[in-house]
């Protein structure tokens, strides 16, 4: 493949720039919500690079095409992080974007701005190839994944009416192939007691106990999930609790447990909720709370914290040409798997059934970790499948 041994060049001379891309987009701060200014840096890099078909939508997300094809392939990357936790644990500074010993450095490089970069290299390889084919490749720089994986993606589609025929998730797979994940939702669950003295608590109705009781009904419901043979088990866990109490004597009358609930193939919002509401008594119930942050655009769009499960089958012919790219860029067969966290996958493959598989650098187990890296190397591998897939899609 004649291309393929081009682009694989190409993003061999490209690795310096692709890191110090990287390096750019790391030293900004961007918690979601916030990316107004990685976003205008992106930007500026794309055209740059000489992309000249680039722009903002309505809730912040940058959209970058190379091509003029009928069909659209989307490559996406959120460009939003989470927040650096403690810094006295992190080596270096999380936001230094250092390049050391073959490796970039700092909050975001694997989760996930490495792969914005790598697609900013992708964008300039493919324009530098005078692209022409079957694709319109749309390179997504989304946001507000963090706090609500999928909302850029709604938009997109609902909204912008951007809605592709395959779709390429860039979170971090160490470089492997994947196809699906386990979907999630979040549940809340309101207790009302009896307040009373706590000189005389047999007045009362303490939510603690009943939320207790709850609790351990819960941690039986997981046991008893259901699994899948690729996805594996869903699960479900209280992560907070809550009390309100008119006085530290008082018996509480108000509890508060909010619930994160991973869906394996087969079960949906529907059969979640059904399962708390079995096992709670008359004065709890349960809700699925709404996401309603206002975007650094202003724009607020609201959606219910339920994501859906999704996967497709590995002899789906994106999947395949997927393994074909890597086969034909890196002469050996990827790994072939999942992720165990949520992506925008939720909303492009798990609401809208439109195609997608996963390829990124780095490797998942430093997302949201102190002392976050991607290895340049990676970048560099990253930046060639992006740019040559379309090529293998069409079996060119």
């Amino acid at each position: 493949m004649d291309a393929a041994r081009t682009i694989r060049e190409k993003a061999r001379q490209y690795r310096d720039y692709t890191a110090a891309c990287l390096s750019e987009m790391v030293k900004i701060p961007s918690l979601s919500g916030g990316e107004e200014r990685v976003i205008a840096k992106i930007k500026e890099q794309l055209e740059t690079a000489g992309i000249t078909d680039v722009r903002i939508d309505g809730l912040g997300n940058l959209i970058a095409k190379v091509g003029r094809g009928p069909k659209i392939l989307a490559i996406d990357a959120h460009i939003d992080t989470v927040d650096t936790g403690d810094v006295s644990q992190w080596e270096t500074p999380p936001f230094s974007g250092m390049i050391k010993d073959g490796y970039v450095l700092g909050r975001g490089t694997v989760d996930q701005e490495g792969s914005a970069a790598a697609m900013v290299t992708a964008a300039r390889i493919l324009k530098e190839m005078h692209y022409d084919g079957d694709y319109t490749v749309c390179f997504t720089f989304t946001v507000m994944e963090e706090d609500c994986d999928g909302l850029c993606w709604l938009y997109l589609i609902e909204e912008e009416k951007l809605v592709p025929d395959l779709a390429v998730i860039t979170e971090p797979t160490n470089l492997g192939i994947y196809r699906g994940h386990r979907g999630r939702m979040e549940m809340e669950i309101r207790v009302t007691g009896l307040s009373a003295h706590g000189s005389a608590p047999e007045r009362g109705r303490n939510v603690i106990y009943s939320s207790a009781r709850t609790a351990l009904k819960i941690q039986a419901l997981h046991e008893a999930l259901r699994t899948d043979e690729f996805l594996g088990k869903g699960s479900i866990a209280p992560t907070v609790l809550t009390t309100e109490t008119p006085s530290l004597c008082a018996i509480p009358d108000q509890a508060f447990m909010h619930i994160d609930r991973r869906l394996t193939w087969g079960e949906t919002k529907g059969s979640a909720v059904a399962e708390i509401e079995n096992i709670l008594t008359e004065d709890s119930k349960v809700r699925v709370p709404v996401y309603d942050r206002v975007s650094y655009t202003g724009k607020i769009f609201k959606q219910e914290k339920y994501f859906p499960t999704w996967k497709i089958p590995e002899d789906h012919p994106l999947v395949q040409a997927g393994i074909k790219t890597h086969l034909a860029l890196f002469d050996e067969a990827p790994r072939v798997d999942k992720w165990t966290f949520s992506t925008n996958g939720v909303a492009i493959c798990g609401k809208h059934k439109i195609p997608c598989i996963g390829f990124g650098p780095g490797n998942e187990i430093y997302a949201h970790a102190p002392n976050e890296k991607v290895p340049v190397e990676h970048l560099e591998k990253a930046s060639a499948f992006y740019a040559a897939l379309p090529y293998m899609l069409e079996n060119k």
